[in-house]
């Protein structure tokens, strides 16, 4: 690296028209693989594959081939025939739809509901690149993906074991929306399609932030629509995901042998499912919850934070600080917290005893750090 020389690169995503941009910061480990020592790249993704590298060459570890995606239907589109996917055993999340088994199942209402709102979306089973349509509020609604915006690993990332060349990340599982596009309000863009459905009302999609700066024009120069309300109808079912649980995963991926060791649900059953008045009486086990949430690997513990508050009536409201056990994944303590964990925990010791480090953000807590200290063991 002293000379700057460019060395190597792989497309993970070509044309990447999904939010599928790698958010993740990789992990460099020195592991053995086969027998033999390799100097290695991994890499967690919104898509919940882990990609694996030689990080001096750039050729991938396990076999990456290009596999066939469906084609999509907007004039003047360009879209890629193929996209690389890492083998199954590299994948800890769920990144495409597997009908019906995917869909809410509670109850069987429930689950017919599910299969009737899909009747207003494109989609192919078990396909992770879906295009986008040019949609319609009187026909189709949108090509359906599962979490190209927030599902997978986010900007957190993931972490490893140096001591075990074992690879932890968290996964939204529970993500899941449709992509569409219309052309614009005449004289608004030049550009021939934006988002949004035919017979929807133009609404401007501002980045986060826009106008809040004092000196931030007050006027807009684009449409506003006020005229009556269009319902575009909703994928979830009595106000839940369409999707059956787990909305959140912690998973441990071993990179000597490149597949997923163990993956559990994290986080606490989200409020609106235990309270909700048609699974009265259910038992219903841990779902986990969406959201993007780092950790930190002990010598014998996995260390993350729920990423939302609930209130399970055990407990005062808040969120639960969780270890889990690093080698088979049983949560094996847990400690209240008063907001969900916001980043990534670190450690630190002073004098021989170590403690760890971990930003909450919610209500009256937002941007608190709080400190604990960890098991002498």
């Amino acid at each position: 690296m002293n000379t700057g020389e460019y060395k190597w690169h792989f497309q993970l995503v070509h044309h990447a028209i999904w939010d599928h941009d790698l958010s993740s910061a990789p992990l460099i480990m020195d592991v053995e693989i086969d027998g033999q020592d390799r100097q290695i790249l991994a890499l967690p993704t919104k898509q919940a594959f882990m990609y694996v590298f030689d990080r001096l060459t750039g050729e991938p570890i396990w076999p990456i081939p290009e596999v066939a995606v469906p084609q999509g239907n907007v004039p003047g589109e360009w879209y890629s025939p193929t996209q690389p996917r890492p083998s199954d055993k590299l994948l800890y999340g769920n990144p495409e739809l597997d009908y019906p088994q995917d869909l809410i199942d509670f109850t069987p209402e429930m689950r017919s509901q599910a299969e009737k709102n899909l009747e207003r979306w494109v989609w192919k089973d078990g396909t992770l690149y879906n295009p986008p349509i040019a949609g319609d509020v009187n026909g189709m609604l949108g090509g359906i993906n599962l979490g190209n915006a927030g599902g997978g690993t986010n900007w957190p990332g993931g972490a490893f074991d140096p001591e075990t060349g074992i690879v932890y990340a968290s996964a939204t599982t529970g993500a899941i929306g449709g992509i569409s596009l219309t052309p614009p309000p005449e004289g608004y863009s030049n550009v021939n399609y934006i988002s949004g459905r035919v017979g929807q009302p133009f609404r401007m999609a501002n980045a986060a932030g826009t106008g809040q700066n004092p000196d931030a024009p007050k006027e807009v120069n684009y449409p506003v629509y006020d005229g009556p309300r269009v319902i575009v109808p909703s994928l979830n079912v009595e106000g839940l995901s369409i999707l059956k649980p787990p909305y959140g995963v912690i998973a441990a991926i071993d990179m000597k042998a490149g597949e997923v060791l163990w993956r559990v649900a994290h986080g606490e059953t989200p409020d609106n499912v235990r309270n909700h008045p048609m699974l009265k009486g259910m038992d219903i086990p841990r779902t986990g919850q969406r959201g993007s949430v780092g950790t930190v690997v002990t010598k014998t513990l996995l260390i993350l934070g729920d990423p939302r508050v609930t209130n399970p009536g055990d407990r005062e409201r808040g969120a639960m600080l969780r270890a889990y056990d690093k080698m088979t994944g049983e949560n094996v303590g847990e400690v209240w917290m008063p907001a969900g964990q916001s980043g990534s925990p670190m450690t630190y010791a002073i004098d021989g005893k170590q403690y760890i480090c971990i930003s909450v953000s919610g209500g009256a807590h937002a941007g608190e750090f709080r400190v604990y200290a960890l098991p002498d063991d």
